[in-house]
């Protein structure tokens, strides 16, 4: 090992260089750290996992669950635990997994660690509330008006709540975009007019990732949520362009 004395390389002055088999093992550690933070979220969240289904339940409004098989509303229970464990772990593990990059970084890009985490934190956060309060309810009312005049609405608790789970998931990981275009800038990978040049690639992708990420597949969800992503990527750009100014 050997200390790295010039001052303008990415480590540190006071910082030493590791050996490979010790990045490994330091890797290995933050991943089991990160998995025993969602073992425990998910136990804790399943203590309180029935006020959890009925919140999940509320956008259904009046349509009835049946469980369908013996069984089905415990193992469904387990898996609404998972994702919420998932959901509330994953500032950490995005933590963790800064922090296995931090000795590469410059003393400038490290102060950048609780910015990041903090505004990852809070945008998956309105990004679930969001597929909550717009996303699923809009799904719904396609999917009960398609269809109503033959059908009576009776859905399985275990697909419904497949099909939320899914969704407020995949709108809380596209609601990281912006952190990502903040991380980009920061580290002079990016400047805020080569993102905005390419707003028209940006439009494609989120209409594909609104086909994409929505299980429901119906037009009103995907257009909601391709419409969401262009509008954080614009934000983000903002926040490159303001950032930029301070460099």
């Amino acid at each position: 090992m050997q200390l790295d004395e010039n001052p303008k390389a990415g480590l540190a002055s006071n910082d030493v260089e590791m050996p490979l088999v010790d990045h490994l093992e330091e890797l290995r550690q933050r991943v089991l750290r990160s998995l025993i933070a969602v073992v425990l979220s998910a136990g804790l969240s399943l203590v309180l996992v029935r006020p959890l289904v009925r919140l999940l339940e509320a956008p259904a409004g009046t349509i009835r669950f049946l469980q369908l098989a013996p069984g089905e509303f415990l193992f469904v229970s387990i898996k609404v635990a998972g994702y919420a464990g998932l959901a509330i772990a994953l500032p950490y593990i995005f933590y963790q997994g800064l922090a296995f990059i931090l000795p590469g970084l410059t003393q400038k890009e490290r102060r950048l660690i609780a910015p990041a985490v903090a505004g990852s934190a809070i945008l998956f956060l309105i990004g679930l509330v969001f597929a909550w309060w717009a996303l699923v309810p809009a799904a719904l009312r396609f999917l009960i008006s398609y269809g109503a005049d033959v059908v009576e609405p009776i859905w399985s608790i275990e697909r419904y709540l497949d099909f939320v789970l899914l969704l407020m998931l995949a709108t809380g990981l596209a609601f990281q975009l912006p952190v990502l275009q903040l991380l980009l800038g920061a580290l002079g990978l990016l400047k805020w007019k080569q993102m905005l040049s390419s707003w028209r690639w940006v439009v494609m992708t989120a209409a594909l990732a609104g086909a994409v990420l929505t299980p429901s597949t119906d037009p009103v969800t995907m257009l909601l949520l391709a419409s969401a992503i262009t509008a954080l990527f614009l934000i983000g750009v903002g926040l490159v362009a303001f950032t930029e100014q301070f460099q």
